[in-house]
């Protein structure tokens, strides 16, 4: 994937829901780096999951379990208000205990603390990946400790203080008066655990049958752990090609993934290469909703652990303006490492 198209992946992503809680998770990393979690030091993680904040605002706080794929029926005290990012588990599940580095699937509920109207409602769509990773305890330790040790179908409650109203300046010069900021409420998270499960090690090297493609494709060689694509003679695509060349023993690759890869692109004019993380000495990772059209199409359905040839013709990659030296169709051979 040409190195652009990195660059350009923030601005091109679709906004899932579940971005709706990692935006909520930014804004409140400084309280909760400063929050100590009940129980004790937040060094290192308990067995159990470990509540934090003003954790009897809740003691109103009852949840009716209304069947797969719907949001629970949720009762509190209102209004409800924190002065600190606040959590703990309101109902414990019967499943096993989530681990660290696990990813925790769940769904979410958002409502308004002030009057308990909904905000958000994950629980009709899919399950939304929570990665319990180093990277999560070092920027949110208190809701990863909530979590690690949290038994599967728990429902956990995150309430999060509102903002005040921002004063309207003064004006000035015979300027108009600017209407000040409205007051935000607590929000009033209803997290449900639905399932966890171990994270597939990201590989150094494809690993798989080797597969020998059809005649008239780029042909692939290796020097040194890095493939070498040869275009001499090869005809402009008619269409999207996707070939496996070492066909991986790994988990599908789904649309929604984010992948980490090796790859090299070169022009199928003149074989010119435009990018490659072997060049940059480690591999790249990125959503594959980010990407060019023919890396979308054809990476989705490949295995992990697979060496991927795509030819793919301009339409399907930058056009006929291209970006950069990515120009025309273009050929690209790429290794799955990881999906997630």
């Amino acid at each position: 994937m040409p190195a652009v198209a990195m660059r350009n992946i923030a601005s091109t992503l679709p906004r899932r829901k579940f971005s709706y809680v990692r935006r909520l998770l930014a804004i409140l990393l400084p309280g909760l780096l400063l929050l100590t979690a009940c129980g004790g030091s937040t060094a290192e993680p308990e067995p159990t999951s470990v509540s934090a904040g003003e954790t009897a605002k809740f003691d109103s706080l009852k949840l009716t379990d209304n069947g797969d794929k719907k949001a629970p029926g949720v009762e509190f005290t209102k209004p409800l208000e924190v002065a600190e990012p606040t959590i703990k588990v309101i109902t414990e599940g019967s499943g096993e205990p989530v681990k660290a580095n696990q990813v925790a699937n769940i769904s979410i509920l958002a409502l308004n603390g002030t009057d308990g109207s909904t905000l958000e409602d994950t629980f009709p769509g899919e399950p939304e990946p929570l990665e319990l990773n180093d990277e999560l305890k070092t920027s949110s330790e208190v809701i990863y400790n909530a979590f690690v040790g949290a038994k599967v179908g728990s429902s956990l409650a995150l309430a999060v203080p509102g903002q005040q109203s921002a004063p309207a300046p003064s004006p000035s010069d015979g300027a108009s008066p600017s209407p000040s900021a409205a007051a935000q409420p607590t929000q009033l998270l209803i997290i449900k655990v639905l399932s966890a499960e171990d994270v597939a090690p990201v590989l150094e090297k494809p690993e798989g049958e080797t597969v020998t493609p059809p005649a008239g494709l780029p042909t692939v060689s290796e020097k040194d752990g890095v493939p070498e694509i040869n275009v001499e003679g090869v005809a402009a695509p008619t269409a999207l090609v996707s070939q496996d060349l070492i066909k991986g023993n790994g988990a599908a690759v789904k649309e929604t993934d984010t992948l980490t890869v090796n790859y090299v692109g070169v022009t199928l004019e003149g074989g010119t290469k435009f990018d490659s993380s072997f060049d940059r000495g480690e591999p790249a990772s990125f959503p594959l909703t980010g990407v060019i059209k023919g890396w979308t199409q054809g990476l989705a359905g490949k295995t992990v652990g697979s060496r991927v040839l795509l030819v793919i013709p301009k339409d399907l990659a930058y056009g006929d303006a291209g970006q950069g030296e990515a120009k025309g169709d273009l050929v690209f051979v790429v290794d799955i490492l990881g999906a997630k």
